[in-house]
């Protein structure tokens, strides 16, 4: 149920939620920010994930369907001022509706299992957009669940979660893994570590990617450190056909794991 407007930006409410942009306060309340109405109605479908709303009149009226979900899951909306929402927001023009959300914290040993045949790591990703956007796709493609090295950008991260479109709260996310744990337990789980790279000598054309697959994607500008490519059992590269220099993280990303979702399907 709705409480009365908050029309303050110095209302503890707001000052607590607004201060989940920063990493620092995110660790510490193990809490984060879902802003919009898709990834809010996913979050919503999560028991136990939401913690509290905010909406506008406006987006209340507008998405009368995410209302009556917080109110069956006994989540306190509160209403919010066209003010409280641009200083809650973290984009130029909100949507809004925002929920503070409980970090999904899922461990290692319980998203890499026995039985996985498609996970996505994230060694030294720094650009929280294309992080996002890969997780997405891994979410697309069917991936058990996708692996944030401690190297890389925090998923919870506004832009992160904005750009996953709802798809952070449907597979298993790890976060803070060293990478040489990360890649002992995808052996462990029987899965082969391929790593995403414009200097390997095979491309995907040549490569048998019909078994259990992790897929390694590095930093946007500069790949992956050589400590890592060692680390993996093979280093592939996406052809280019054309005159294209090279491709973006995201987009390199789709390609690699798409291939591999296609080639275990057609298996």
């Amino acid at each position: 149920m709705a409480t009365s407007e908050l029309t303050s930006i110095r209302s503890q409410k707001v000052k607590a939620a607004r201060r989940l942009a920063k990493r620092a306060f995110r660790d510490r309340d193990r809490a984060f920010l879902a802003e919009g109405p898709q990834a809010v109605r996913e979050a919503l479908r999560l028991p136990g994930v939401t913690i509290e709303l905010f909406a506008t009149a406006d987006a209340g009226s507008r998405h009368p369907e995410i209302m009556a979900d917080a109110a069956a899951a006994g989540v306190p909306v509160h209403l919010a001022s066209g003010e409280v929402m641009a200083e809650l927001a973290q984009t130029v023009t909100p949507q809004g509706v925002l929920a503070v959300c409980r970090l999904l914290h899922v461990p290692l040993t319980e998203a890499v299992r026995s039985d996985a045949r498609l996970v996505a790591v994230l060694a030294h990703v720094r650009d929280p957009g294309n992080a996002g956007t890969v997780l997405r796709t891994a979410d697309a493609a069917g991936a058990d669940a996708v692996v944030f090295t401690d190297a890389s950008v925090d998923p919870y991260n506004g832009k992160c979660v904005r750009a996953s479109a709802g798809s952070l709260f449907h597979l298993p996310v790890v976060t803070g893994e060293p990478f040489a744990r990360a890649v002992a337990r995808l052996r462990e789980s029987g899965l082969r570590v391929l790593a995403a790279d414009g200097a390997g000598e095979r491309t995907l054309d040549d490569v048998d990617l019909s078994g259990p697959t992790a897929w390694v994607f590095g930093n946007e500008a500069w790949g992956l450190p050589e400590e890592i490519l060692a680390e993996a059992d093979e280093v592939v590269r996406v052809p280019i056909y054309g005159g294209a220099e090279s491709l973006n993280l995201a987009t390199a990303a789709a390609v690699c794991l798409y291939a591999s979702a296609r080639a275990q399907r057609e298996k």
